[in-house]
């Protein structure tokens, strides 16, 4: 009578070799992922100067042209005349090319997380005279109104933000008010439901033209400088 045989189990794996095969997988996992973030990084960046560029002209009324410049501690320049590293300025200009104002970057945190805006400064109003949102998180069907409701983005075709007597701050502070009791200059009537995010729009148009104006307040005509100009001016 022939005997059956046994079945034999298989060994058990060594742990060793199951920590380093996950650690294979984990470095390679990982390898992977950088290596597309690095490669993806050059046209990340390509599609995000451009969609800045044509976002200038959009916040600045009349201008079809672009110029970059440069304030330092002694003036403004054209970019490609600059004598050393400073704040980079986005000046539009018309058809004629006259100067139609500066288009300014802003951030700040909203309801899910930080918001990024560019609006537009003209001198000759001493108002805000457009803004766009470059980059958002809110709530789709709320805090993104802070792009789609008419009435709100109306609040930046002439908002007031004229500088105080000595050319240091704000004459009025910018601030989002609620719906429909806008009143004062510097006031933005908000949204109903997109409290926050709207808060946040007012609140980072304060911040960052209280910083920026008055430090472009001295070089205004500097800025209407043809391109190539190699001497900043010093302005109003």
């Amino acid at each position: 009578m022939s005997s059956v045989p046994i079945a034999q189990r298989p060994k058990p794996t060594a742990s060793h070799k199951l920590i380093a095969t996950l650690g294979l997988i984990s470095l390679c996992s990982g390898l992977l992922v950088v290596s597309v973030f690095e490669f993806t990084k050059p046209y990340i960046a390509e599609n995000q100067r451009r969609a800045l560029e044509a976002a200038v002209l959009q916040v600045i009324p009349g201008a079809v042209e672009r110029r970059e410049f440069i304030l330092t501690p002694q003036g403004v320049w054209p970019r490609q005349d600059a004598p050393a590293e400073g704040r980079l300025i986005h000046a539009g200009f018309d058809a004629q090319g006259q100067f139609k104002g500066v288009a300014l970057q802003a951030a700040g945190r909203g309801y899910a997380d930080v918001i990024r805006i560019l609006y537009g400064y003209n001198p000759a109003c001493e108002c805000i005279v457009g803004m766009m949102v470059l980059e958002s998180r809110e709530t789709p069907g709320l805090g993104d109104k802070i792009e789609t409701d008419q009435n709100f983005t109306a609040n930046f075709r002439n908002l007031s933000a004229a500088l105080n007597a000595e050319r240091t701050g704000l004459a009025h502070e910018i601030i989002t008010v609620r719906p429909g009791s806008r009143q004062a200059p510097g006031e933005i009537d908000g949204i109903t439901g997109a409290t926050v995010s709207a808060n946040a729009i007012g609140r980072m148009l304060n911040e960052s033209a209280q910083v920026w104006l008055p430090m472009l307040a001295p070089h205004w005509s500097a800025l209407s400088l043809p391109v190539g100009a190699e001497e900043a001016m010093d302005g109003d």
